[in-house]
């Protein structure tokens, strides 16, 4: 159940980096601050001179997204694959952050523009990085919460049309799916204002990480429990 939970946590996430990705290239010139694939192959049509495409936010965004991660990795430390109270601190400190940009992003003139669009894909990739790094923590198969490539490969390799089992296809279809309605969903946002989608991001990041450590918790009492059990050996 609780592995369930955790699962179901990360799809809620995978949802949040669709509209933060969304965002990111549509709101401020075509840089992804969650899927860094994406940003590797803009920077290098950037460096190759193609019009219109940006290099320095690109850039900025991989070197901030592998800060963030690097972070989050040390705060980690050796945790396992459970949920684990330093868990719930990564994802709490994402959350506020990205309260934080939205907040950033009402206030500032044209935030978009120049620096002030510049410090918040910079910033927002960090978070993101955290984020991806405290995922790739839990180890549940097929959801990164940042891309789905992989899951797509693995769900059409394992298909039956592939004399496949279909393992894991539900999940796997389940994040393709919620990254690309998140993508609409932020895509939606931006006709209203840049800040409305990030603070829903926020929204689902604080319930993910709030939700999650009370299933931690009551695994963790249920646990002790079982413990105080006298064996009858």
């Amino acid at each position: 159940m609780t592995r369930r939970l955790d699962l179901a946590m990360l799809l809620l996430l995978t949802f949040s980096t669709g509209m933060v990705d969304a965002i990111g290239y549509l709101g401020f010139d075509k840089v992804f601050t969650g899927n860094m694939t994406g940003n590797v192959v803009i920077l290098g049509m950037g460096l190759a001179g193609a019009d219109g495409v940006p290099v320095l936010r690109p850039a900025l965004a991989l070197v901030f997204f592998m800060v963030g991660a690097a972070l989050s990795g040390r705060i980690l430390g050796d945790i396992g694959e459970n949920w684990h109270h330093r868990t719930t601190v990564i994802f709490s400190g994402v959350a506020v952050g990205c309260a934080a940009l939205s907040v950033y992003v009402a206030v500032v003139p044209d935030p978009e523009i120049g620096l002030a669009g510049t410090i918040f894909t910079s910033a927002l990739s960090a978070l993101m990085g955290a984020q991806a790094a405290a995922a790739r923590k839990m180890k549940i198969a097929d959801v990164t919460t940042v891309v789905v490539t992989s899951t797509i490969v693995g769900l059409a390799a394992d298909s039956s049309l592939a004399g496949g089992d279909n393992i894991r296809w539900i999940r796997r279809a389940l994040a393709v799916v919620l990254i690309l309605i998140g993508a609409l969903a932020g895509a939606a946002t931006l006709m209203l204002n840049q800040w409305i989608g990030i603070a829903l991001v926020a929204v689902m990041i604080a319930a993910a990480a709030v939700i999650g450590h009370l299933g931690e918790k009551k695994r963790r009492t249920r646990a002790e429990a079982a413990a105080a059990v006298p064996s009858n050996a």
